[in-house]
């Protein structure tokens, strides 16, 4: 099982502290690095300034919102980065969710798995060469009814692979149809096939194999003997992830834990959230909502957690550390990188 880093998100961060922290992970040898998009930094800018920072390490875009640019200048921003990084970038795609898409993007988030379908349909066309024509229920190229023509856009020095961040089921299905890889949200190893048996029916209907994506995952660490503030920071971040990043009619990461068997908990710490009673729904997060999801304890908790994760076929453990200390950081990521190397 290879390891991997995320930077940004929506949470206010220090961009620069994370910058620095991927350069020493490139160093280290860790396999990736996945750029997040919230409502802070875009997932794109900071992945220019490391490809020409960094020497090996992967850049993956995670992700790239589908509702905040079009098709073709998704895949025209994919070529530069990867021309730039000489075949290190990675293409994540996803469709957020409602509160930003039509609350930040001003795009209605209607048919969200159709969208996605088309814009990886248009993504690989336009990588491919040839002139862009497209006729979908969203995207028509060139438009109805206009002066446009079809434009051919140069073909992308090395291959982009598409990994695609998808929950619910249907989605999940068609991840394992086309995509090259996944990037995993809301995922435990003790649950794994609450997302695995969606994505290998998907593969298998497309007359793939389940192995054929690679299984990017996240998981939030913490290498401590006393890791009491560890889990009281991630119960914060369960509540938030479970009650505010979408609606209270949709909210994939809510559902993702329902499936994993806490629907019940997951819907009263909705609920609670919604009423602005945000203590009451941090509270209502159990202990076990954190650790399931996670990799929280000392090096011997730890290094077991690792192998869970391995065990359910992981590919890539994303990790998210819980400090915001680079030399913590660094201190725990040498931990992991040599726990993984002895995991059997």
């Amino acid at each position: 099982m290879k390891v991997a880093i995320s930077i940004g998100g929506s949470a206010p961060v220090d961009i620069m502290s994370q910058i620095e922290f991927a350069i020493c992970a490139d160093e280290m040898g860790v396999d990736t690095v996945w750029s997040a998009e919230g409502w802070g930094e875009d997932a794109v800018t900071s992945l220019t300034f490391l490809a020409a920072r960094t020497k090996r390490i992967k850049l993956g875009a995670g992700i790239m919102q589908i509702s905040a640019r079009a098709p073709t200048m998704t895949a025209m921003t994919a070529r530069a980065i990867s021309n730039l990084s000489v075949g290190r970038f990675l293409l994540g795609l996803g469709v957020s969710g409602p509160q930003v898409v039509e609350g930040l993007h001003s795009v209605r988030y209607n048919q969200p798995l159709t969208r996605l379908r088309e814009n990886v349909e248009i993504i690989r066309q336009t990588f491919s060469g040839t002139k862009v024509a497209y006729q979908g229920k969203h995207y028509q190229i060139p438009l109805d009814n206009s002066e446009g023509k079809s434009i051919r856009v140069q073909k992308p020095m090395y291959s982009i692979p598409i990994y695609l961040a998808t929950i619910s089921p249907r989605a999940l299905e068609y991840t394992g149809r086309v995509a090259d890889g996944w990037l995993g949200a809301s995922f435990s190893p003790d649950f794994s096939d609450a997302h695995f048996e969606h994505i290998r029916r998907g593969a298998e209907a497309a007359g793939r194999k389940f192995e054929d994506i690679e299984i990017h995952v996240p998981c939030s660490i913490a290498i401590d003997d006393d890791w009491t503030a560890s889990i009281e920071k991630r119960r914060s971040e369960v509540a938030f992830s479970l009650g505010a990043m979408g609606s209270k009619k949709t909210n994939f990461y809510n559902d993702a834990y329902a499936r994993a068997g806490f629907g019940e908990e997951a819907s009263r710490v909705q609920s609670h959230w919604i009423q602005g009673r945000h203590e009451e729904a941090v509270s209502n997060v159990t202990d076990a909502m954190v650790t399931k999801f996670s990799a929280i304890g000392d090096k011997r908790e730890v290094q077991a957690r690792l192998q869970c994760y391995k065990n359910a076929g992981v590919d890539v453990l994303v990790l998210r550390f819980l400090t915001d200390d680079n030399s913590s950081r660094v201190t725990m990521l040498e931990q992991v990188l040599e726990m993984t190397a002895d995991l059997v």
